[in-house]
């Protein structure tokens, strides 16, 4: 059902341009004079595109993810945990042309109104998986270099994201020099801390983390050791990912030296 109205008296103003139900809620697509946002309770944002540049990445924590990239001395296969409108799969293949991407989202409805709405591209260098994340990562035979979870409900995150047995799966699904990279928002203290004894336990203290300024904490979590880089090499590397990928990834690497730096140091 796609209805038009507009919305002025909460978080997210526009116009409705589109909306539907499923079985786990509503799905709502706004329209702005320069962005499209898809949310589940007409409050918060649950992705953003600029329509000038529908294969950007518009909210800075989907930026900040990115940082994982630094680390991997190459790219092939990418998994994304939680579809959303499909911004970081976009940008990936986009400025990855040559890598595979495996889109993993747990309603039907929402892969469809982003395949409608929001630009995502029919190639076979995509696979959507409509699966629940838990499962799919326990019984997929792809090893991805990258694993970009980012699972959130109208309700918050996903409990499933902060499970022992989850991130061990995850951690198994990634190739050698792989990393698993998390989006924390909105967490209580508690979890949080759980969380971070959790992965402690699983990834064998091998973390990095950093806090962008949406207030989102970024988790980069490798299966193997932290790779050893210097500051110099990590921001030429920062340096050619933004002109790839037009994020400002120089940033948010210098923002990770200053906080992490001490702990991939070359000395």
């Amino acid at each position: 059902m796609n209805n038009v109205y507009w919305v002025s008296d909460m978080n997210i103003r526009g116009i409705c341009i589109a909306s539907t139900t499923d079985g786990h809620g509503p799905i709502y697509v706004y329209e702005t004079r320069t962005s499209r946002i898809l949310s589940f309770d007409e409050k918060i944002y649950q992705s953003s595109m600029k329509l000038n540049n529908i294969h950007g990445l518009d909210l800075a924590y989907t930026q900040a993810m990115m940082v994982g990239l630094l680390f991997i001395p190459s790219i092939n296969t990418a998994t994304v945990m939680g579809l959303g409108a499909g911004s970081m799969v976009k940008n990936l293949l986009h400025s990855f042309p040559e890598l595979n991407v495996h889109a993993v989202e747990y309603r039907e409805a929402v892969a469809d109104i982003t395949k409608k709405y929001f630009y995502l591209p029919d190639t076979d260098r995509l696979r959507i998986h409509i699966d629940d994340a838990v499962h799919y990562i326990k019984h997929t035979n792809v090893k991805s270099d990258v694993i970009f979870s980012d699972l959130y409900n109208a309700k918050g995150m996903e409990p499933k994201q902060v499970a022992s047995t989850y991130l061990r799966d995850c951690k198994h699904g990634l190739t050698e020099h792989g990393v698993l990279v998390l989006n924390i928002w909105n967490t209580a203290l508690e979890s949080q801390k759980e969380l971070n004894d959790l992965l402690t336990l699983e990834f064998e203290n091998r973390m990095l983390s950093f806090e962008a300024e949406s207030g989102n904490t970024i988790v980069l979590a490798f299966k193997n050791d932290i790779p050893i880089i210097k500051r110099k090499a990590l921001l030429m590397k920062a340096k050619g990912l933004q002109e790839k990928m037009n994020i400002p990834m120089e940033r948010y690497a210098k923002l990770l030296w200053a906080t992490q730096g001490n702990k991939f140091v070359d000395g």
